[in-house]
């Protein structure tokens, strides 16, 4: 059920759909099936490149409102290329996620610190 404008935000992933992420370079996972998957459990945002291809799939946790207040930032997921992850990915949102619920162990093997500023040409103000 979406939120009313101004109203809290809930936990939400963003996934990179683009140059590398899910296109045929990463090999082994069906990326519609992915979207799909995630859209029937969680709020899905769908992402032009995020400049991070050398993680791809990458897939962004987004805190909650109460999850921001409580301290937490959005957390980087990448070669999140089997349903197992993207499975685990789901159950943590549907907990809470970040802030809110404790990350499951496994999803320590797919986090990883985005650059601080983009590494192509793609940025804005280029």
């Amino acid at each position: 059920m979406p939120e009313k404008r101004g109203g809290p935000v809930p936990c939400r992933v963003t996934v990179c759909r683009d140059c590398c992420c899910g296109s045929a370079k990463v090999t082994g996972i069906d990326h519609d099936e992915q979207v799909a998957f995630l859209r029937g459990r969680v709020p899905v945002r769908v992402s032009a490149c995020l400049d991070v291809c050398a993680q791809a799939n990458v897939i962004v946790v987004q805190p909650s409102t109460e999850g921001r207040a409580a301290g937490a930032r959005p957390v980087w997921l990448g070669l999140v290329n089997d349903s197992a992850g993207t499975e685990d990915v789901a159950d943590w949102v549907r907990a809470g996620g970040p802030g809110v619920a404790p990350m499951p162990g496994v999803l320590d093997l797919y986090v990883f610190a985005p650059p601080r500023r983009p590494t192509t040409g793609r940025s804005r103000g280029r």
